[in-house]
């Protein structure tokens, strides 16, 4: 049976397109290391690994979440735990005042907790970048402002931030609020750092009285009142300490389970999609010298078809 010169170059054609294919296919697959670079690939690898990418963005979120939060709880850490030292100082100096019998060693030691309710406005006042730690959700305004007098003394602290926190997702599953405010009255929600009417907790108010109780030299209000108040207030503050470090430990835990599971999905993706680069080198080689070949015998049957076709 003859074959007709078209049908034989369409044949020859239609194979030289294939190689060609396969060609572009292997090239592309050896400069990127991926086998698939369309869904009709292979549609249902094309699928696992849409689902692994879009867990994948999800990891990455969660990964700044984590980072974000434990910057926070590592900044306020720092700022509790000089808060804490504070009110122990306070403490020590309200115990140790029940001693002394001179109006100016208690004046010393009330100028001594001046200084502190100096150093307890700034360190709740704590920011990190523009961020205040501990206003609840209200970050941008300052937490806590003073009322002075002519003196220029602390006579009272007024809380501006709110009670509220917000939780954000830390891997999946699980969320976390890891701001703390300032103060909370309501009775209800996230404890308060320096004022909780749930457990009484008011530095600001004890520090205060204590300096106005040494200045009066009332030594028995401090006996009867503030060296209670005030290690309770430590109390407490070692209590956000504890609460803080929990923090932290569920952050360190959400990382390394978030990326134990990114390297998995790493690892799902390299083997739905990935290739062995020398075994692609290797076909291409063969695929390119086949091409060649093909081009060869085409041309010649091409040639021979024609003159059998003129004759």
């Amino acid at each position: 049976m003859r074959v007709s010169f078209n049908a034989l170059s369409e044949s020859i054609i239609g194979q030289l397109g294939e190689f060609s294919s396969a060609q572009v296919r292997l090239q592309r697959q050896a400069s990127s290391g991926q086998r698939i670079s369309s869904a009709d690939e292979d549609p249902l690898a094309a699928q696992r690994l849409l689902d692994s990418r879009a867990e994948s963005d999800q990891l990455a979120q969660f990964a700044k979440n984590v980072s974000t939060q434990r910057d926070l709880s590592t900044a306020s850490q720092g700022s509790i735990h000089s808060l804490q030292k504070i009110a122990d100082r306070a403490a020590e100096i309200a115990t140790r005042s029940v001693g002394v019998n001179g109006q100016q060693d208690l004046a010393q030691y009330a100028t001594e907790v001046n200084q502190l309710i100096e150093q307890t406005l700034n360190n709740s006042n704590a920011k990190l970048g523009d961020s205040y730690l501990f206003g609840g959700t209200n970050t941008r305004q300052v937490p806590f402002t003073a009322t002075r007098n002519g003196a220029g003394d602390i006579t009272g602290v007024t809380y501006q931030g709110n009670a509220s926190d917000s939780a954000v997702d830390i891997t999946q599953g699980e969320s976390l609020s890891v701001r703390v405010p300032g103060s909370n009255s309501t009775g209800s929600g996230t404890t308060g750092l320096l004022a909780d009417s749930r457990s009484g907790a008011d530095l600001f108010a004890h520090l205060i009285s204590l300096r106005d109780h040494l200045r009066a030299g009332n030594v028995t209000a401090i006996n009867s009142a503030d060296s209670g108040s005030l290690i309770a207030d430590g109390n407490h503050l070692i209590d956000q300490l504890g609460q803080n470090a929990v923090t932290i430990a569920r952050l360190d835990m959400a990382s390394s389970s978030n990326s134990s599971r990114s390297q998995m999905l790493d690892q799902l993706k390299a083997s739905v999609n990935g290739v062995d680069l020398a075994q692609t080198l290797t076909n291409l080689t063969r695929t390119q010298t086949a091409y060649q070949v093909a081009l060869q015998s085409g041309a010649k049957l091409l040639n021979l078809s024609l003159l059998n076709y003129l004759q």
